[in-house]
């Protein structure tokens, strides 16, 4: 899901719901502790120079179960975001803590926002003769 995805979604719930793929849902409780601008630049294994982009949503919960982000504080912080940060439509990746921070794909599926998992994969794949992988 990208961020003017999100936008769209966001506007049409009236409560923030986040589950993990396999079912785990994220306390009602949560924060999103952070939106960020993360650029990538790397060079993968088979020395191609490579440049991603992508907006990063950290989701954070605490013992304080008497606050519930609502839908409207979350698009005054993606407003800020979007004009300080400079952010434009590029995908969403969620971090997320689980036995250490994971990273995850976003979707939605009936008004709550499901944390898809991501996997890693060779991206020399005809250089590195190695036999495609499938999740």
């Amino acid at each position: 899901m990208n961020l003017g995805e999100f936008r769209k979604e966001i506007h049409s719930i009236d409560d923030l719901q986040f589950v993990l793929e396999d079912g785990l849902v994220v306390p009602d409780h949560f924060h999103v502790t952070e939106v960020a601008a993360v650029n990538k630049s790397y060079i993968d294994c088979g020395g191609t120079y490579r440049m991603d982009k992508f907006v990063s949503f950290q989701l954070w919960f605490s013992k304080d179960t008497k606050h519930k982000l609502q839908p409207q504080k979350l698009i005054d912080i993606l407003d800020r975001s979007t004009q300080v940060l400079d952010l434009s439509n590029e995908e969403i990746e969620v971090e997320y803590q689980g036995d250490t921070i994971g990273k995850y794909a976003l979707s939605i599926e009936s008004g709550v926002f499901v944390l898809k998992n991501k996997f890693t994969n060779c991206l020399a794949e005809d250089q590195c003769l190695i036999e495609a992988v499938s999740y």
